[in-house]
């Protein structure tokens, strides 16, 4: 039979050759894309949404026995306070990160990542560790802000600059807030603040989960502006750093105790998660200074 001569059979043949020819383009492009782009088909870590006004509501937790309940299912983060404004952050995956990576608090292990600021030399050191191999400074030395996007096995890192006072005047991009992007957690540094956020800083953070805020009260912000600033970014936990005496952290508790609960942990330590996040706002106090 003439295939041609039968309108039904030839537009048969011809549906059935266009869907192989989709089928092979398909194939090829994705075939192009894994080959094109290094390592595309590897798992990366999760992104937390850049604005704020569109975040997802999170699934919280309950506090339980007066410290955060820990979650039994693995993919947790541990942040462990070492003093002054220098965390140690530790992934699922065993990245491990100190934030303002100083010369007079060192962790007990070499860390991968280091981030610093240079407001006071309490925040930075010119001499880090060998071993140490990403040191990200929260000011460029060329003058300009800083610019850092590090994805490192689970984590992303990120920073957004902000000014400092120095002297009568203003060093601006002088300093970093960071970011740390792990397990759908999303952990910001607010390193040595100096001023209020504006709209333009709180996109770029975007949701944040976890808080680590200097609370002195002088030196950086002072404490209502510190309020201001933590009410802004609106993480269900914030951890307090950079105080100089039982007063100075219990001048900051009680003032944010009249709108967030205040939880004391017993250790220097805390496994996080998205999970186990509290249900109200709330201030975990980790013992150090």
């Amino acid at each position: 039979m003439d295939a041609f001569a039968c309108p039904r059979l030839a537009l048969s043949i011809y549906a059935a050759v266009q869907n192989l020819r989709r089928a092979a383009l398909a194939a090829l492009a994705a075939l192009a894309a894994l080959v094109l782009v290094p390592g595309l088909a590897a798992a990366q870590p999760e992104k937390c949404p850049r604005m704020v006004a569109d975040r997802a509501p999170i699934r919280l937790a309950a506090l339980d026995g007066g410290g955060l309940r820990l979650a039994a299912a693995a993919g947790l983060v541990r942040l462990t306070f070492l003093g002054h404004a220098s965390f140690l952050i530790e992934s699922p995956a065993g990245v491990t990160i100190v934030t303002d990576y100083n010369d007079y608090i060192r962790p007990p292990l070499v860390p991968r990542v280091v981030t610093m600021n240079r407001a006071h030399d309490t925040h930075f050191t010119d001499m880090p560790e060998a071993g140490i191999e990403y040191v990200l400074r929260g000011w460029s030395p060329d003058g300009g802000p800083a610019h850092h996007e590090l994805t490192l096995d689970d984590v992303w890192i990120r920073n957004v600059p902000t000014n400092i006072r120095r002297g009568a005047g203003t060093e601006y991009d002088g300093n970093s807030m960071f970011v740390f992007e792990v397990a759908g957690l999303c952990i910001a540094h607010l390193g040595h603040l100096h001023h209020l956020l504006t709209p333009a800083h709180l996109e770029a953070l975007g949701r944040i989960d976890v808080v680590l805020a200097p609370v002195d009260g002088s030196y950086t912000l002072d404490i209502e502006g510190m309020v201001e600033t933590l009410k802004a970014i609106n993480a269900p936990l914030v951890v307090p750093m950079h105080y100089f005496s039982a007063w100075g952290l219990e001048r900051f508790l009680s003032r944010l105790g009249r709108e967030w609960q205040v939880e004391r942990s017993a250790e220097a330590s805390v496994m996080l998660s998205r999970e186990t996040l509290p249900k109200a706002p709330t201030v975990l106090v980790l013992p150090g200074r």
